[in-house]
């Protein structure tokens, strides 16, 4: 290799170190962009009602935020109130689980139970843990000052974008190539048509889910109903992980009356999850964005491995835009542009004159042209 390349090589690594090192901002970033997307198409339909920019970008962020102060103030403080409850329930519950298991063992003959001697032992070593990450639930967000800035950074930027939107999508479309720019304007808008798709299935789902689980838990009579309701909301912008780890604090919290009662939630949450996988999945989210469930799943534990819970939160938006990337650049405009050779015609100006090569043909069947 030269001199330039191994100096254009130098500088690529340096390159991606940086970007490692800045992933968490590029993430925050990513997050901005996604709620000023979804924010966008509400800006624009004021728009097609007759009102300004500025004033379009001004009404819908009001909305927004107006809509978050009421949610935070009906329902984060009972909501809080119940967690910190269940912080203490869902240990306890834990605890009776193990017990129950150890008097389950004891029922057992002899040779049967010599088969499960750890069973015990390891709901003892689970225990502990599973106590401390209920009592330090609210140590984990020791960090509230970063969160805050983060928070603010992410509410910022997406203000800016909002409201004027063009000077960054004409600065991102001029990093193409020239005669790539309204290949790429036409990406970028595939990009915004299934986040803005996934925004909404996924809050739709979120709230048909929160408010069914709630429904279950009441008729059950389950303790701390809207606590886990918003958990099991919450959760459920989790693909996958997200419904099954909603299953942990109402089942915990139903054991303590009746193991019949847990079995009663883990029954009610099994067919949950099946309605969302069999009606709200299709119905929804298939008609605003269809992605494979293994794919998904992959994704998610690929983005959280790198990037932790932020990686979680966001690896379905990152999984939107690399399938988009790689159906529209990579299939369409490499890939199927690719041809074999047997279809390939040299051009014209590369086409080589070649000398015509003397016939092998019988002379007698040659014609003869007579005078």
């Amino acid at each position: 290799m030269k001199l330039g390349q191994w100096l254009g090589l130098f500088a690529l690594l340096i390159s991606l170190y940086i970007l490692w090192e800045i992933r968490q901002l590029i993430l925050l970033m990513f997050v901005a962009v996604v709620f000023a997307t979804a924010l966008n198409r509400l800006v624009r339909r004021l728009e097609r009602a007759g009102l300004k920019r500025g004033l379009a970008s001004f009404l819908s962020i009001a909305i927004v935020l107006g809509i978050m102060i009421l949610f935070v103030a009906l329902i984060v403080p009972p909501f809080t109130d119940q967690l910190q409850l269940l912080s203490e329930l869902v240990p306890q519950g834990l605890e009776q689980l193990r017990t129950e298991l150890d008097r389950l063992i004891r029922l057992i003959p002899g040779g049967t139970a010599q088969a499960l001697p750890n069973v015990p032992e390891l709901l003892n070593q689970f225990q502990p843990l599973a106590t401390g990450l209920a009592n330090n639930f609210f140590k984990a967000f020791s960090g509230f000052f970063n969160i805050s800035v983060s928070m603010l950074f992410v509410f910022m930027l997406t203000i800016m974008m909002v409201i004027n939107p063009q000077p960054y999508r004409q600065g991102l479309i001029r990093l193409f190539p020239s005669f790539y720019r309204r290949r790429g304007h036409e990406i970028l808008t595939y990009c915004e048509a299934d986040l803005v798709g996934w925004i909404i299935g996924t809050l739709f789902n979120m709230v048909v889910i929160g408010t069914i689980s709630g429904i279950v838990l009441a008729i059950l009579g389950v303790k701390l109903v809207l606590a886990n309701a918003l958990l099991a909301g919450l959760l459920e912008a989790i693909p996958n992980l997200g419904p099954v780890l909603s299953t942990i604090a109402p089942g915990a919290i139903a054991l303590l009356d009746s193991p019949l009662k847990a079995l009663g939630v883990l029954i009610a949450y099994i067919l949950i999850q099946q309605l969302e996988q069999f009606l709200l999945v299709p119905i929804v989210m298939g008609q605003q964005v269809s992605l494979l469930p293994a794919i998904t799943l992959l994704a998610q534990f690929t983005f959280a491995s790198f990037f932790g819970f932020l990686g979680l939160f966001l690896a379905i938006p990152l999984l939107i835009i690399v399938r988009i990337l790689l159906r529209e650049v990579l299939i369409k405009d490499v890939l199927d542009q690719w041809q074999s050779p047997e279809s390939y015609q040299v051009p014209p100006e590369l086409q080589l004159e070649l000398p015509i090569e003397p016939s092998h043909s019988d002379p007698a069947e040659t014609p003869v042209n007579l005078p």
